[in-house]
């Protein structure tokens, strides 16, 4: 069990990364391992019009080492915050391999980032097993919240003043 977070707003307005970690931190008991927030505050001065936070607990179960969130494409255009267990990430990651994508880490996270680069929106498709995330593109601005069909992993979120703010629980 790991835990989610985020908040973005279409309108560009600064988001306080602080609010994310206090989502965060009141999920502690589904992540006790690790703690990742990502900001992009720095794509923001560059005139991004969209204003993006995105959170994460870890409860470390695949790639102790290397597994904490959130991860990103070689690029780092690409950011993930995820909850779950994909069941077929090792032969979606021999696929993505020989397409020439490289793996930073063991993770099933990771085979998230580039099968989205590889298949497009519909990259949830080909993915088996319980999950929920947030996937924040930053070329396109372009925010994919997803869970699994059967909603193992929750996914919660409201969309209010322009602002998208979503969670593992309430």
């Amino acid at each position: 069990m790991c835990g989610i977070a985020g908040i973005i707003d279409f309108n560009g307005r600064k988001i306080d990364a602080i609010k994310v970690r206090s989502m965060c931190d009141a999920m502690v008991h589904r992540g006790p391992d690790s703690e990742g927030i990502y900001e992009n505050s720095i794509a923001q001065e560059q005139g991004v019009k969209t204003s993006v936070v995105l959170g994460h607990r870890r409860l470390s179960i695949i790639d102790l080492k290397t597994g904490n969130q959130p991860i990103f494409n070689e690029d780092k255009r690409i950011c993930i915050v995820y909850n779950g267990e994909i069941y077929n990430f090792k032969e979606l990651r021999l696929d993505l391999e020989r397409c020439g994508h490289n793996f930073r880490t063991d993770s099933d996270t990771e085979v998230i980032v580039h099968l989205y680069e590889e298949k497009g929106e519909r990259f949830v498709e080909y993915l088996r097993g319980m999950f929920s995330f947030a996937l924040w593109d930053s070329t396109n601005e372009k925010l994919i919240l997803a869970r699994d069909f059967f909603g193992k992993k929750p996914l919660l979120y409201t969309f209010f003043d322009n602002r998208v703010i979503f969670a593992s629980e309430f």
